[in-house]
């Protein structure tokens, strides 16, 4: 199969859909793959590193486009590649289709395959190719989220870890998933006193038994919520439905009980956020402020550390993409039911059920 590589052209991502070491597996694999000139440059490879493995370096997006069968990506397509993509290609990527109609209608339209990296999913529900990322961003929530509570960025002023003497500051994790286990994990490693909230009473035993003594557990509900966030200082929000669209715990009206300068992050935004307030934010511009809380919202947090977002990525993404390119998507989702699962859009059809009712479009029942 021949394979491409694009550079990744949303703003301030760093990332690149495949290493060096990855690239040379497919290779090895009987594939021919194009890269595009200086697509690894911003996690550290150069053209150089990808020719020494076999791949052949293309100076051009549409060059890399025209020429592959499959293209692997890390970040959505964006508006200037929808009319590169071609009938039947194959575009295996993080889409996160239920925040965006545009790019869902523009992927049918395509009539490509699209193999969404964020719903292949295991028997016992966890996520493979979404892993990765979400501990990334969650370990980068806390880190964000320290910073952004100084003074001279607009939050309040407190310290995550207090000092002997002074009381921590009080932070909120909402979802017990793995974006919420990571920011808990380092909240609490950074001295904060972390209060963690989710559904599950079984993962919140779970959450007891491996956390630190100054994270609390409590079960997720609309009133628990409030009384959480009251006097809280950070507030991360990492609610994930696989493919669906976030649900919004806290409402624009919930605003006012925070105190002036506390800190949202919503790691959620991808599909949509889990704040009413929440809108996708970058790198470069990565918060704003709404009834003097202020929010941060970046859509691609771990390609602000691509040197270890696209290793990790890349670890997890390299064994079903071989399966792919060996076997051709078909007969790869036929036998691999974790892979099927990220079947979302095929030859025009909606193929997955929470994408179509997120617009209330047309769904189309998965037969290969």
């Amino acid at each position: 199969m021949i394979i491409g590589i694009p550079k990744e052209i949303k703003e301030s991502e760093h990332r690149v859909g495949m290493t060096p070491s990855g690239v040379q597996t497919l290779i090895q694999n009987g594939h021919s793959v194009y890269v595009q000139k200086t697509a690894g440059e911003g996690s550290g490879y150069s053209d150089n590193d990808y020719l020494k493995v076999g791949a052949k370096v293309l100076k051009t997006i549409e060059e890399i486009y025209h020429i592959s069968e499959m293209i692997i990506k890390v970040k959505e397509p964006l508006k200037k590649e929808y009319l590169l993509i071609k009938e039947g290609q194959i575009i295996y990527t993080f889409f996160h289709f239920a925040s965006s109609e545009e790019l869902t209608k523009a992927m049918i339209n395509s009539k490509s395959i699209c193999i969404a990296y964020e719903t292949v999913e295991n028997k016992d529900k966890s996520l493979p190719l979404l892993t990765p990322m979400s501990e990334v961003a969650g370990r980068m929530a806390a880190q964000q989220g320290a910073k952004y509570l100084e003074k001279h960025q607009k939050g309040c002023g407190i310290l995550l870890g207090g000092v002997p003497g002074v009381n921590p500051a009080k932070a909120v994790v909402i979802g017990g998933g793995v974006v919420g286990t990571q920011s808990a994990k380092m909240l609490a490693g950074l001295g904060a006193d972390v209060t963690i909230l989710d559904i599950s009473i079984d993962r919140l035993r779970e959450l007891d038994d491996i956390m630190p003594k100054n994270v609390k557990t409590k079960f997720s509900s609309n009133y628990n919520i409030n009384e959480a966030i009251k006097d809280a200082h950070l507030i991360v929000g990492a609610v994930l439905i696989p493919g669906a669209k976030a649900p919004n715990l806290i409402s624009r009206d919930m605003l006012k009980n925070l105190s002036i300068g506390t800190v949202l992050v919503d790691v959620a935004v991808d599909q949509g956020g889990c704040f009413e307030t929440t809108k996708p934010t970058t790198h470069k511009s990565p918060t704003y402020i709404i009834d003097d809380v202020l929010h941060y919202s970046v859509a691609n947090m771990p390609g602000a550390v691509p040197m270890t977002s696209t290793e990790a990525l890349t670890n997890a993404t390299v064994g079903y993409a071989i399966e792919i390119a060996n076997k051709g998507w078909r007969k790869a989702c036929l036998e691999n039911e974790p892979l099927k699962k990220g079947l979302n859009i095929i030859n025009g059809n909606i193929v997955y059920k929470a994408v179509a009712d997120a617009f209330d479009l047309n769904y189309t029942e998965l037969n290969l």
